[in-house]
């Protein structure tokens, strides 16, 4: 029985390491081949990283929290199919250890003065949105290799600083029964309490966190504008109501509005290139590739943005099942890191929620993205050769977010109001295929 290496797998072009987030199997399982192994995060996605061999997990080379390079070794397994180690195997043996929260007996130690600690990305993004400066990460006496900082370490400190004064250094005496006085640990993991007995405090998980910095970034890179368009959307929604059923027996899918609307966004971007771009510096990157980004709301309240990849290649059908098999997978947090990358323009389906019209923010580092409000009948005024009329039509909203260092009024006017047209002059006649 040898021992096959399993190493971290490539998970999109620009993705260059991923964070253990739990490791599902422990040294001594049997797995079986496509079975997954572990679950890690990248600064895209969350994703579960299935084994290549069947045999018995022998040894996990990193722990929960670790940040692990790509293409570099994570866990061995032994394969009876393989007489003899396929490579030398010189990763030096770690001994396991339980990926428990740290609660510290004392106070954070001295642990390191040394300007070249190394801390993940992970690690790195909790101490920025908590506050915590570099000195007080040396202080934090870390459980990982090397006297490495893990995710479990910083969040036992960041508990410690809710509900102790960080500069109270000094352990609290305590006396017993018994006379003996001791010292009281000044550093011990509390959960954050309300004082008025009134607020509900939720931590934010790792995704909202995430989100949450990524949409301050973006406020903060580009100066938002929108423009709105009202747009008679009734020769679509009529083809839609119309074909939804023949759509489901031919094909057992769902045809939503989605897919439209990005093939009206396709060609958009087709006849205004300049706003399927990206700012460099002072440079503007024009694309080649139309990638459009989906914004998908999951049950668990949080965003993700899967992308439809050259989506002006697609037919009706084809883009309608590429966008409810990446839905579907989104929600069940199926996506790989490719699929939630390379977006060159972003949109939301803000009608799903009953809403009008919304304000959206850009996804960086592209330079816009457009809301589609929810459908409507209303009564309004139909211009025709003989006389306007009064009519009932549906008819929606239209929002258009773009970066005004490189798209100004006059462009992102007329890129939302092409993709009105194209959606008003929907052909009525046209099939499936």
């Amino acid at each position: 029985m040898g021992l096959v290496e399993m190493v971290m797998p490539k998970m999109g072009e620009s993705i260059i390491e991923a964070t253990i987030l739990k490791w599902l199997k422990k040294p001594g399982d049997v797995i079986k081949k496509d079975e997954s192994i572990l679950e890690v995060a990248t600064d895209k996605v969350d994703t579960e990283v299935p084994s290549l061999v069947s045999g018995i997990l022998s040894q996990v080379l990193f722990q929960e929290g670790d940040v692990v390079s790509v293409g570099k070794a994570i866990a061995l397994i032994e394969n009876e199919s393989i007489a003899t180690a396929v490579t030398p195997i010189s990763t030096p043996v770690i001994e396991e250890k339980k990926p428990d929260i740290l609660v510290p007996a004392s106070k954070p130690a001295e642990v390191s003065k040394d300007p070249n600690r190394f801390y993940s990305p992970l690690v790195m993004n909790i101490a920025r949105q908590e506050g915590i400066t570099n000195q007080e990460l040396d202080k934090i006496e870390g459980t990982g290799r090397d006297n490495r900082v893990t995710k479990a370490d910083i969040i036992a400190y960041v508990d410690y600083r809710k509900s102790n004064s960080v500069n109270d250094d000094k352990p609290k005496a305590e006396t017993g029964s018994n006379g003996i006085t001791t010292e009281k640990p000044a550093f011990v993991n509390k959960p954050a309490v309300s004082m008025s007995g009134v607020k509900e405090i939720i931590e934010m998980d790792r995704m909202r966190k995430m989100i949450a910095e990524r949409m301050l970034d973006s406020v903060k890179i580009s100066p938002h504008v929108t423009s709105f368009v009202e747009a008679d959307v009734t020769n679509m929604m009529l083809w839609r109501n119309k074909m939804k059923k023949e759509f489901m027996e031919k094909e057992g899918d769902a045809l939503t509005l989605t897919p439209i609307f990005i093939e009206a966004l396709a060609k958009t971007l087709k006849d205004f290139p300049m706003v399927n771009a990206s700012v460099d510096g002072d440079r503007i990157l024009v694309k080649k590739d139309i990638n459009v980004g989906m914004a998908v709301a999951l049950p668990s309240g949080n965003l993700i943005v899967p992308v439809v990849k050259n989506a002006d290649q697609f037919n009706m059908v084809g883009l309608t099942k590429r966008v409810n098999d990446l839905v579907k997978r989104a929600r069940v947090n199926g996506l790989t890191p490719d699929e939630v990358t390379g977006g060159t323009y972003t949109m939301s389906n803000v009608g799903t929620f009953g809403n009008l019209m919304g304000t959206p923010i850009i996804v960086q580092p592209q330079i816009g993205i457009m809301a589609f409000g929810v459908v409507q009948k209303k009564p309004v005024v139909i211009e025709t050769p003989q006389g306007d009329s009064i009519g009932i039509r549906h008819m929606m909203f239209l929002s258009h977010s773009y970066d005004h260092r490189v798209v100004d009024g006059a462009l992102g006017g007329m890129f939302v109001r092409k993709v009105a047209d194209y959606l008003e002059e929907f052909d009525v006649t046209r099939g499936l295929y």
